[in-house]
């Protein structure tokens, strides 16, 4: 899969900002499992939490959603920069420059181009949270709806 030009994000950036109402968003991400049959001598190396064997995409079943992007091509593009990412910039109606962000769920850390949801607890107790997690949470549903749940 070719690494998106700053052009390709921008066109991503429009249509998270338009449809889901979610500006600076550029991309949506999420682990899938693919269910297998395991594969002989291999132990416990394609066995996943939800105690499956599933499909080896360049990391084991056992590892999970942060490690695995930690270790890929992507994930190391976000930590040295070399994503063509767009320069941060202002939101609709704000005065605050913020990057774009590629948005993921619970299970992805939070970094500079990396956005999760507030922690569930925090969220109950704040009106604005909840509203950016729902917020954010039907924008990331495009990957869910995309590979299915």
């Amino acid at each position: 899969m070719p690494k998106p030009s700053e052009e390709v994000w921008r066109k991503s950036e429009e249509g998270f900002r338009e449809k889901w109402n979610f500006p600076n968003a550029i991309a949506a991400i999420d682990g899938k499992h693919v269910l297998i049959q395991a594969p002989p001598h291999s132990g416990s190396n394609y066995f996943c939490y939800k105690k499956h064997f599933i499909v080896d995409i360049g990391a084991f079943g056992k590892n999970s959603d942060a490690s695995i992007l930690r270790n890929s091509n992507l994930g190391k593009g976000l930590q040295n920069g070399t994503l063509n990412i767009p320069s941060p910039k202002i939101l609709p109606g704000g005065n605050d420059v913020l990057p774009h962000v590629i948005i993921g769920d619970e299970a992805f850390p939070l970094c500079t181009n990396l956005m999760r949801p507030y922690p569930r607890d925090d969220a109950q107790r704040n009106e604005e949270k909840k509203v950016f997690n729902y917020r954010l949470s039907r924008a990331r549903n495009t990957v869910e709806n995309t590979f299915g749940k």
